[in-house]
């Protein structure tokens, strides 16, 4: 049985989020191993987990097992795990995860973008309708977002889109081996009842 919201794929203009599939693992190898300068400072890891290479945990290869991981969570209403498109091409993800049904219906979001395409729109736009579908279709009422204060690009993603700073949580995940702090970042389905996207779009003028 499919879980609520789940799969979807949406497309606005050029920019689009649907289900990452097997014959993304060429791409998503290429776009993680050339941005490694790009990503790797706020990618987290297990801490009881030795670090290995960037390429060998971004291989193709690896991919495969990603891939099984995400779509699980997926059919266990656990995650929204969304590719991020441009004109068709992969050129991120957009992950709604740790999602929580009961009485809080809540959730976090964490995303990534190729550099080549940083600063474009594209990730505003993709987690906007990401976050559209969580609100609707799926059912959520919190999505929270959790950002280290070093990292400019993401804060100026979140604050674009209307998300209401929560405050520091100090050491909140284990990052280029140390435990990092992070800024919390929230929305609730009803801060923006026009839509995350329309509203994003009205404040820009819809020019994708």
């Amino acid at each position: 049985m499919p879980a609520q919201g789940w799969p979807v794929s949406i497309v606005h203009g050029g920019i689009g989020v649907r289900p990452l599939r097997l014959r993304d693992a060429v791409t998503w190898s290429e776009l993680r191993v050339r941005n490694e300068q790009w990503l790797a400072p706020w990618e987290g890891r297990q801490p009881h987990l030795p670090p290995t290479a960037w390429e060998e945990r971004h291989s193709a290869g690896s991919f495969a097992g990603m891939l099984r991981a995400l779509r699980r969570e997926a059919r266990l209403g656990l995650s929204l795990p969304f590719a991020v498109t441009h004109d068709g091409e992969l050129v991120g993800q957009v992950t709604v995860s740790n999602i929580t049904r009961g009485a809080s219906q809540s959730s976090t979001v964490g995303y990534w973008i190729d550099k080549e395409h940083a600063g474009q729109g594209v990730i505003p736009m993709a987690l906007a309708m990401a976050l559209d579908h969580g609100f609707g279709p799926a059912a959520l009422h919190r999505v929270e977002a959790n950002v280290r204060p070093e990292n400019a690009a993401s804060l100026h993603v979140v604050r674009k889109l209307g998300f209401r700073e929560e405050g520091l949580r100090s050491r909140l995940m284990f990052i280029d081996g140390a435990w990092r702090d992070h800024v919390s970042f929230a929305l609730t389905a009803e801060d923006q009842p026009e839509g995350v996207l329309k509203r994003f779009l009205s404040s820009v003028g819809d020019r994708q």
